[in-house]
């Protein structure tokens, strides 16, 4: 077993209250832990990044769903990159970068079974947690395998400006889209999707019906529309879609903190005439396509042909923070957390 020097206590982030509504910073505890040296088959893992995501707000309410909810009083979880400071499993070394998800604290004692090491000479390691992690197989299994896009199709992505959002408009274009079209939260962002990321146009979903704005931007009707909002916008993409329209869906921000039921879509006949397929995903059914979509996109990396962006929060501490302005749209691609040791 190969050691290195590292402090006997860390910081972690725990669960003290289940938020109503919008998390608020009292709703959690950042405390000090015990560093555990790793057992047999194990790794300690000094984090360099940890991810905030917006399915982990699910994770906060104690309810039944496709991942067990954070508990009161215990250390929260989540996607994190770092480097291997203490191992006693074959096959990791001191100094090895690994992918694991034993996030929000700064040092993580797991098994090595459930990390994947990761070359931080094919990109920065932040981007193991974003572009080329979950969130870009999450767009690009959302697109092509659930959605089933081909060639020619017009597709229309909500929250794009966020970390699967602005990947999956790239990658449609990329793949041959006749259009793409965006919504986003700010004037800031619409002209980063069209300047930046090679939308063919983008709205702000603030400045009017979305309905009337997406008409306007798509008058002959959208094939594919990928949600990562819910409410408004499922609505107006099922009024867009055109006969045999296919929809992604992969989440509902807009929804997330609400504490009344949500007002819609209340148009969904619409999808028996128009043949419509509505769809829910989880990205851990498309692990099979995890090797076609890194050659893929680390190519249209190397390439420049493929646009990649953070926003990056520094210090553990600043990760609540950052959780909660993620949720708010304080984030233009993927939100991170840097963590300073």
């Amino acid at each position: 077993m190969a050691e290195q020097a590292t402090p006997t206590t860390g910081r972690e982030w725990q669960l003290a209250a289940r938020p109503n509504g919008w998390p608020q910073p009292t709703d959690f505890a950042l405390v000090e832990a015990p560093v555990r040296q790793p057992g047999p088959g194990q790794i300690l893992v000094r984090n360099d990044y940890l991810s905030v995501d917006p399915y982990m707000r699910g994770r906060m309410n104690d309810v039944k769903s496709y991942v067990p909810p954070f508990q009161l009083g215990q250390t929260m979880d989540g996607g994190a990159v770092g480097h291997v400071v203490a191992s006693a499993a074959e096959g990791f070394e001191v100094g090895d970068a690994v992918l694991h998800g034993l996030g929000w604290r700064e040092y993580a004692t797991l098994d090595a079974k459930h990390a994947v090491k990761v070359d931080a000479e094919l990109a920065p390691l932040s981007y193991y947690l974003g572009v080329l992690g979950m969130p870009g197989l999450t767009a690009y299994a959302g697109l092509l395998e659930v959605a089933s896009f081909k060639e020619g199709d017009t597709v229309f992505v909500s929250g794009a400006a966020g970390a699967v959002g602005s990947l999956v408009g790239q990658f449609a274009r990329l793949k041959g889209a006749k259009q793409v079209i965006g919504s986003a939260g700010s004037a800031q962002k619409v002209a980063t999707l069209v300047d930046g990321y090679g939308f063919d146009s983008a709205f702000n979903y603030k400045d009017a019906p979305v309905r009337e704005q997406l008409a306007a931007a798509a008058p002959d009707g959208i094939d594919v529309y990928f949600d990562n909002v819910g409410g408004d916008h499922l609505e107006a993409a099922i009024g867009a879609l055109n006969v045999h329209g296919r929809v992604t869906l992969c989440g509902a921000i807009a929804q997330y903190n609400d504490t009344a039921a949500p007002a819609g879509p209340r148009n969904l006949a619409l999808a028996i005439g128009k043949r419509l397929r509505l769809q829910g995903m989880l990205v851990n059914d498309h692990t099979a396509l995890k090797g076609q979509f890194l050659a893929e996109t680390a190519g249209w990396l190397k390439s420049g042909e493929l646009r990649y962006d953070e926003t990056v929060v520094d210090g553990v501490e600043n990760t609540v923070d950052a959780f909660i302005g993620l949720l708010g749209g304080a984030n233009t691609g993927k939100m991170v957390v840097r963590l300073t040791h």
